[in-house]
């Protein structure tokens, strides 16, 4: 079995048996002497390493497209003349309409399709719309742009976490999605400091043309040096997948304990951190008197620095032998959400800028640190040919959490504290403790999808789940 296992995956990393130079079939590369095989998986190892970072840095340019328009929410706010609540939609609404309903059907077609074509095309369609953003004049073009921005990030995520999932055995899936979630820390740091420095300097317009622009020449990259692999060959399973339909993923996904905590726990970890931290720049300008750079500066740094510290802890923690039983990393996941919701919460009661600026160093590393070992977890209770799909059902609740929940509500909540209780420009700040607190529903969840998330991996192999499925 072992030995079928690494010919699989040797077969898996190099495109199929016919592209297994010198052998022509697998019975050759079974009486192969072993240095031939070690030799062949060799380059398997660098390519499998430099997908994760390509897909890392388009993950990355997913996330600056999406985030940059957060850091940007008070100039456009004052010059299109919009309350809170307009600008809520405009910024988070308005992506989210398209990217949560289109993910669905794209991730869909991306668990029988080439994946990697996929995240090509969506990359171009999301960048190129980015750049007219920076081109719109009025509210009604912004508002078609990010329509349109939406519409290709919906096929940028779930067709990358399923192609990894297809390089990376079971083991090493949480680590190799913890490194792929640093593109979330780069991306936010894209959106933070590059967005708003060129902002103060050149106009919120041009923030998005400099940061939409690039993603044109990596989607040539993806398009040109991306191979895609056989799917489901590193799971033991010498077959290929049988197509599943996104009524046997649902039905499948409705039995799994494990996988309906991990995408609720999820989906209310992204509304409590991304929703916060979605606000958290114009919050700076107005309750700390920051300009758009400045703020965008200070949490470019947290982004990148404490981000990526959060993220790298996560990883190595991935690599450690415990982190091979599920039920310690889902409670891992829940503790550290749980210890980071504190400073959450008194980051936005505070008034000395000098402390919220260090909560605000304590509590982003926990905006970062679930996101890996989440996507890892629920690649490994699903089958191959339901992962992308799955994936998007996680990122159609998260994202419709955390772009249109959080930043519709706040932006009404804010502009009700205003109107009713004269809070001024503090009621964003009122809003924001409201929403502070949920982290630790979301830690309960994270706990709670330990107490069958074995059982949940044993029903995902292969035979398993196409008995489940029918």
């Amino acid at each position: 079995m072992a030995t079928v296992r690494v010919a699989s995956r040797i077969i898996a990393e190099t495109g199929g048996p016919n592209n297994l130079h010198p052998f022509s079939n697998i019975d050759a590369l079974y009486n192969a002497p072993m240095s031939n095989v070690v030799l062949h998986a060799a380059p398997a190892q660098r390519d499998r390493w430099y997908v994760l970072g390509v897909l890392t840095v388009v993950y990355a340019l997913n996330i600056a497209d999406r985030f940059s328009i957060s850091t940007l929410i008070e100039p456009i706010r004052l010059e299109l003349q919009l309350s809170d609540g307009g600008i809520g939609f405009l910024t988070g609404v308005a992506l989210a309409i398209f990217y949560v309903t289109v993910g669905i059907p794209i991730a869909s077609f991306a668990d029988h399709a080439n994946r990697r074509n996929i995240v090509a095309v969506a990359l171009a369609v999301w960048s190129g719309m980015t750049a007219l953003c920076g081109l719109s004049q009025n509210y009604w073009q912004l508002l078609l742009a990010r329509f349109g921005v939406g519409i290709g990030e919906a096929g940028g995520t779930a067709p990358s976490t399923s192609l990894l999932a297809d390089k990376f055995p079971a083991e090493k899936r949480p680590m190799a999605l913890t490194i792929f979630a640093l593109g979330a820390c780069l991306g936010a740091w894209l959106g933070s400091s590059v967005a708003g420095g060129i902002a103060e300097s050149h106009g919120w317009r041009a923030a998005f043309l400099v940061l939409g622009i690039p993603g044109l020449a990596c989607a040539l990259i993806v398009w040109l040096t991306v191979r895609e692999p056989r799917r489901g060959a590193l799971d033991g399973d010498a077959r290929t997948p049988r197509r599943s339909s996104l009524r046997e993923t649902l039905v499948f996904l409705s039995h799994q304990r494990a996988a309906i905590h991990l995408l609720i726990g999820g989906s209310v970890a992204t509304f409590w951190s991304w929703g916060l931290m979605w606000w958290t720049p114009t919050f700076l300008v107005r309750s700390h008197h920051m300009t758009v750079g400045q703020a965008g500066a200070v949490l470019g740094q947290m982004h990148l620095i404490a981000g990526t510290a959060g993220t790298l802890l996560a990883g190595w923690l991935m690599s450690w032998r415990a982190a091979a039983d599920p039920r310690h990393v889902s409670r891992l996941l829940a503790w550290f959400v749980a210890l980071c919701t504190i400073p959450s919460i008194l980051l936005y009661w505070v008034v000395p800028t000098s402390t919220a600026t260090v909560l605000l160093w304590a509590f982003v590393p926990g905006v970062y640190f679930y996101i890996g070992p989440i996507l890892g977890l629920l690649q490994n209770v699903v089958p191959a040919q339901m992962r992308a799909t799955s994936c998007a059902v996680l990122l159609f609740t998260a994202n419709f959490a955390n772009l249109v929940l959080a930043p519709q509500l706040v932006g009404w909540m804010s502009d009700w504290f205003a109107a009713s209780f004269g809070a001024g420009a503090e009621s964003l700040r009122w809003a924001l403790l409201i929403i502070a607190p949920t982290g630790f529903w979301a830690a309960w969840h994270l706990w709670r999808s330990a107490a069958t998330i074995r059982e949940d991996e044993l029903r995902a192999q292969p035979s398993s789940a196409v008995a489940a499925a029918t």
